[in-house]
């Protein structure tokens, strides 16, 4: 079995410091998190960016630069950049929602599919997830095609199938989104029968089903996704201190398991993203 790529969601756009003050918000918060992720043994770290003074969720790519900036300096992390944009409104929200493949990162979350979220509904026309397989591709970036239900990855294999999407795919399974697809082991199953071969995938959970879903993904061979954005307790009634500790947890259930960890160099090499300088995470 391959080593196990560990994804920290360092914030997402929705918990807040009232529900946990260990949640970051300013590019700071955000980037010291996804470097202590790194030091614990996460491989990419998937950012959204919160303004500053209130936390509420922010597209500005100012702030994903300054993010970007101090992870760069300080390790060989694999940067992945939200394009959700579920804050944006107006005309031009399609073409805001890809300004941080400007920025050149490792890769880009592409949301393939419509859903219902809660009582929102996350619009992602076929049109514009299309023009973002093209976009990303033409930067060098590498979509993670996030899949919420069975008729996403349809779609997301037919972008493949259509040459929008370079080989290896990296697809997110995202289990437990209401309305999305139920955080179930035959969710799990279904969902992975029906990926391509080539395709490398990681899954994520929300809340309580984070750690039961993440660690069958790993029994199956899948790679895992875990921190604030998912989840902001480590167990029941006890919040966590920081995303490091979802992926210390993490490490240590694969080492049992007896699956090894990929350090950031493995994880490039794995999906195809281009080399950068090694720097060690033993400090």
């Amino acid at each position: 079995m391959e080593k196990l790529i560990i994804t920290a969601a360092v914030s997402g756009s929705s918990p807040t410091k009232e529900q946990n003050p260990n949640v970051p918000y300013t590019p700071e918060e955000i980037a010291d998190q996804a470097l202590g992720a790194w030091r614990a043994g996460a491989a990419i770290a998937h950012i959204h960016v919160r303004d500053p003074q209130t936390g509420a969720a922010d597209s500005n790519v100012e702030l994903f630069a300054e993010v970007v900036e101090h992870i760069r300096a300080d390790s060989d992390l694999i940067i992945n950049l939200t394009t959700s944009g579920l804050n944006l409104t107006g005309s031009d929200a399609g073409d805001r929602r890809l300004d941080p493949i400007s920025l050149k990162p490792d890769i880009c979350s592409l949301d393939v599919g419509s859903v219902n979220f809660g009582r929102r509904v996350f619009v992602n026309p076929l049109d514009w997830v299309e023009r973002g397989a093209r976009e990303m591709k033409e930067a060098g970036v590498k979509p993670e095609l996030e899949v919420f239900d069975i008729g996403h990855i349809r779609q997301a294999n037919q972008l493949i199938a259509d040459g929008l999407v370079a080989s290896p795919p990296w697809m997110q399974l995202c289990l437990g989104i209401q309305w999305g697809i139920e955080a179930t082991i035959e969710s799990l199953v279904e969902m992975r029968r029906r990926l391509p071969d080539e395709a490398i995938w990681s899954v994520l959970a929300t809340g309580a089903q984070q750690l039961p879903i993440t660690t069958h993904a790993l029994l199956m061979g899948g790679h895992v996704r875990v921190g604030f954005e998912d989840n902001i307790y480590l167990e029941r009634g006890k919040k966590a201190d920081s995303n490091a500790q979802f992926v210390e947890r993490t490490v240590n259930l694969s080492r049992n398991l007896l699956r090894e960890v990929a350090t950031c160099a493995e994880a490039r090499m794995m999906l195809g993203l281009r080399a950068v300088k090694t720097v060690t995470n033993d400090q």
